[in-house]
């Protein structure tokens, strides 16, 4: 399986009927298309809509219909598009159930990183520090490893988004749980072990007696 498909499709599993969810650039927006059936999420981008979802087939593009990446996007029936702030406003606020962002690094204490790489251009941090701040859940959606080195550290090497801990980290490899006591694995991915996932990771994890396989969603057809 595809390590991007199977992230989201674990992902999915993390929203519940009636969020309101945000979906960072990249991997995240993926997350959209694995949805069980019956759970109808209301996906926000911090561009300003509410109703946001992928488009239903090719051909349906609109040049001022996109995400806050610039993708081009659906929207469900009801949809509403506002400006910036009102957008900013809501995630601010504390309104946001849960945001989905990718990743570059997290660490021990639960810590993001994940706006730019010190040297290489970057637009700007966008609406992470924000979202990482303002959602009531954080989840982090990335590979375990980037060119063969960790990507879950001992302490971040790169700026942090925010000190705020992050609620979970969905790998291509394991869920990870960041907790008081440190981070907690709770799922391994399928032909996974546990050894392995210590393998590669940098930072020290928390391994309970029984490790379950990870849980996927399998997408309405």
């Amino acid at each position: 399986m595809d390590e991007k498909a199977l992230i989201a499709r674990r992902v999915a599993l993390e929203l519940k009927d009636g969020d309101l969810a945000n979906l960072g650039i990249g991997l995240p927006t993926l997350v959209a298309r694995h949805l069980p059936a019956g759970v109808r999420v209301f996906f926000q981008s911090e561009n300003g809509i509410i109703g946001m979802q992928p488009l239903p087939e090719e051909g349906f593009a609109w040049s001022d219909l996109t995400d806050a990446g610039g993708s081009p996007i659906g929207a469900v029936p009801g949809a509403a598009a506002f400006d910036s702030a009102l957008s900013f406003g809501l995630i601010r606020g504390g309104h946001l159930d849960v945001t989905v962002l990718g990743g570059l690094q997290v660490d021990e204490e639960g810590h993001l990183a994940n706006w730019m790489v010190p040297g290489k251009m970057v637009p700007g941090m966008g609406g992470a520090m924000d979202l990482v701040t303002g959602a009531k859940r954080v989840i982090v959606a990335m590979t375990h490893t980037a060119k063969g080195e960790p990507k879950i550290v001992k302490r971040c090497t790169l700026p942090l988004t925010a000190v705020r801990r992050v609620s979970l980290v969905v790998t291509d490899m394991a869920v990870i749980e960041p907790t008081d006591d440190g981070l907690v694995l709770r799922e391994v991915a399928p032909g996974i072990t546990p050894e392995r996932v210590l393998e590669a990771t940098e930072a020290s994890l928390i391994v309970p007696a029984e490790v379950p396989t990870m849980r996927l969603a399998t997408a309405p057809s």
